[in-house]
């Protein structure tokens, strides 16, 4: 049994792309499905897939990476609020992540989001992630 499912996904995303593979597959839920949204949305993997299999499903996520150098594209993820440890932050406080380069990944009461869109709507929430 897993006591953090977030910290999983981002770890097996880690590993596989420091390791140079394509393709990543991951047990899914709702908050994983979103973030996996989240990543393609920004460009930082290539394609993904919702496949049923089991009781829960399976997330397939297509790694993407640097066609002249063969780097991932994904440098850095890291969690932000632990299980035991939750990190909430209003507007202002949202962090930037590498001057604007990187994302930072928030849940909202409107849903989970970038850092820029909940300032945008002038959202806090608990920080989950960031990205670079």
């Amino acid at each position: 049994m897993l006591t953090d499912p977030i910290a999983d996904y981002l770890t097996r995303i880690r590993n596989a792309s420091s390791t140079g593979h394509k393709d990543v597959f991951i047990p899914a839920s709702n908050v994983k499905k979103e973030l996996t949204k989240i990543l393609f949305d920004q460009g930082y993997i290539l394609s993904y897939k919702f496949l049923d299999d089991g009781p829960q499903g399976i997330i397939r996520i297509a790694l993407k990476y640097d066609l002249r150098t063969k780097e991932p594209v994904i440098k850095a993820i890291q969690r932000l609020s632990k299980p035991g440890l939750r990190k909430y932050v209003g507007v202002s406080k949202i962090p930037r992540i590498i001057n604007g380069l990187g994302i930072s990944i928030v849940s909202t009461s409107k849903g989970m989001m970038t850092g820029k869109q909940a300032s945008r709507l002038n959202l806090g929430g608990e920080l989950i992630c960031y990205v670079y």
